[in-house]
């Protein structure tokens, strides 16, 4: 059952987890509490198709630092994140294409907004999932 974690992870922050074999695992990146990833290695690159909200316009991109990039762009709400490159974000702006208003931007309408309600099914909410990819790559790397 999650509850409050003794300290925030060190991966992504989280502050809820559970206890596992007398551990403490972070309930959003998965890292075992008191674990630092290995300063010695990069960080993982962890890239995202992101899908913004502008009043009725959505902005589909890439990015391998997101809070970077999201800090940078004028919008209202992050709707998703999808894992993937830019041969991803390619293949969306080609499915949607007949939405495009202009660069990287597109109408919100039905078909994108069913597209981007079954990312969410899938991954759930934007943050928490990058949290677990990261979490994820952490582990690869130092096993």
């Amino acid at each position: 059952m999650p509850a409050s974690l003794p300290s925030p992870c060190r991966v992504c922050g989280g502050d809820i987890g559970e206890r596992v074999d007398d551990a403490w695992h972070c309930g959003r990146c998965g890292w075992r509490l008191g674990d630092a990833p290995d300063a010695d290695l990069p960080r993982p690159r962890i890239d995202v198709v992101y899908y913004l909200r502008y009043r009725d316009r959505v902005k589909i991109g890439t990015s391998a630092t997101p809070r970077r990039r999201l800090a940078a762009i004028m919008h209202d709400e992050l709707l998703a994140f999808e894992a993937g490159d830019r041969h991803v974000e390619r293949a969306r702006h080609i499915e949607f294409a007949a939405l495009r208003e202009g660069g990287e931007w597109f109408t919100l309408t039905d078909p994108l907004v069913t597209h981007i309600d079954a990312i969410r099914g899938r991954v759930g909410e934007p943050w928490a999932a990058y949290d677990r990819w990261l979490g994820d790559a952490l582990r690869r790397l130092s096993s």
